[in-house]
């Protein structure tokens, strides 16, 4: 794995590389770099302002070709994204991340809370929306279904991974309520016992039916005792249709 120093050389060298670039307008970091939280195995996240919304794919490929052969990428790929921005992730040698961002410079602006800027002049730009309390109760029942579907199919792998993704979106559900963040379960670590005690049962340790089901039931049930605290009328008319469930 990488040390903090070769990470912050490749971090030096980005901005470097930035501030040589005329076509880069903008460079700010993002994650936790911007906030302060970070630690040892924080990764990279940057911004980048790209003059015209035409050079972005320009930038992204001189860029591209640079990262490859000033560190040695071992691979790199696409997050997909709206609009003309490009997510590009690189992995380098010894685990370090770097994931960039190319915005057209009219783009280049927070878009929430964890954004500091270097150089260039950030505009306004609309904030990111995390899902709302009613698309994690849909993504909940719709889970719940889905799980209990591929049981009766006898699609284990599947019913598998519709219960697992149904208690990422019940944490999810809980760290919004708490106002932590929920983005990739980030806040998962600050939920009280209360919440995460009960979600110990809902994991899933075999293959079997039977433990599929006990998994469901438990997940479910959860997710109901959540949603009583996140939305109690939604889960009063949710009850007893999962319960045909388990």
């Amino acid at each position: 794995m990488f040390t903090p120093e070769q990470r912050d050389r490749v971090r030096a060298r980005l901005l470097a590389h930035a501030e040589a670039d005329d076509s880069i307008t903008g460079f700010a970091h993002t994650g936790s770099l911007a906030t302060g939280t970070g630690d040892r195995w924080s990764d990279t996240d940057v911004v980048m302002g790209v003059r015209g919304e035409a050079g972005v794919a320009d930038a992204v490929n001189r860029w591209t070709a640079w990262i490859h052969d000033e560190f040695g990428t071992l691979h790199h790929w696409d997050l997909p994204v709206p609009g003309p921005s490009v997510v590009r992730l690189f992995l380098l040698p010894g685990w370090v991340e770097l994931d960039i961002t190319f915005t057209p410079e009219a783009g280049f602006g927070p878009r929430g809370p964890q954004w500091r800027t270097v150089f260039g002049r950030d505009q306004p730009v609309e904030a990111f929306t995390s899902p709302g309390a009613d698309t994690l109760a849909g993504l909940v029942w719709h889970h719940a279904l889905h799980a209990r579907n591929c049981l009766v199919r006898g699609r284990t792998w599947q019913a598998e991974h519709w219960i697992s993704a149904l208690r990422d979106h019940v944490i999810t559900l809980a760290c919004l309520r708490l106002g932590l963040p929920t983005a990739d379960t980030k806040g998962a670590h600050l939920l009280p016992e209360e919440i995460t005690a009960p979600l110990e049962s809902t994991l899933v340790r075999s293959l079997t039916e039977p433990e599929l089901r006990r998994a469901l039931t438990a997940t479910i049930t959860v997710a109901t005792t959540e949603l009583d605290h996140s939305d109690p009328e939604v889960a009063a008319r949710l009850r007893p249709m999962f319960t045909e469930l388990t």
